[in-house]
């Protein structure tokens, strides 16, 4: 019953606190799931945010019910996925009610345009990360060159998210992986 409360908690304060969508939402899961409870390692949260974002639909609720389900079967998906939406339902119906009221004030304003430099912050803490461990994972100078095609592919040349990541996971999937063994044990051979 902890694990499903713990679980409720977790997701809760990501639904209320994650401000500006799934993506802003993202680091404030990593610190619930890895930090605070310590379901996964920093790597394995890496890898579930890959594949989740090259699914269809919100990335929050993806990771909710994969990590929901990871720690504690289909009760722990469910009850992710409620924790994560509950929020998000109950503030939309508040505040949409009483917003063409409050929104011509200065101070309501004023806070929407505060949270999206944490935003970018937080966003930009999480694009570090992922630098860092493409940087450890395949060496400084071919992760530079891929985060500079990416970039090109994306900001330049204008094209879809998607496709670039399914061109990815193809290559990915079907380009041979040379081992770090192998290497080692036909060295070690030819002596």
């Amino acid at each position: 019953m902890k694990t499903q409360w713990n679980i409720f908690i977790a997701f809760f304060r990501v639904g209320i606190l994650g401000f500006g969508g799934g993506p802003a939402s993202i680091p404030l899961i990593q610190k619930e799931v890895v930090d605070n409870y310590k379901w996964m390692e920093n790597e394995e949260f890496g890898e579930i945010l890959a594949i989740g974002n090259t699914l269809p639909g919100p990335i929050a609720t993806k990771l909710a019910g994969y990590i929901g389900y990871r720690v504690s079967g289909l009760i722990g998906m469910f009850n992710a996925l409620i924790a994560t939406v509950l929020p998000t339902i109950l503030l939309m119906i508040i505040l949409l009610t009483s917003l063409s009221n409050i929104r011509e004030f200065d101070w309501v304003q004023g806070m929407t345009a505060a949270v999206v430099p944490v935003v970018g912050m937080m966003m930009a803490v999480l694009t570090w990360q992922f630098a860092k461990k493409a940087g450890i994972g395949f060496g400084w100078g071919k992760a530079l060159i891929m985060i500079f095609i990416v970039f090109i592919l994306l900001q330049v040349l204008h094209i879809h998210p998607g496709i670039v990541i399914v061109v990815l996971l193809i290559l990915a999937l079907t380009l041979p992986v040379k081992k770090k063994n192998d290497d080692i044990g036909s060295k070690e051979g030819n002596k």
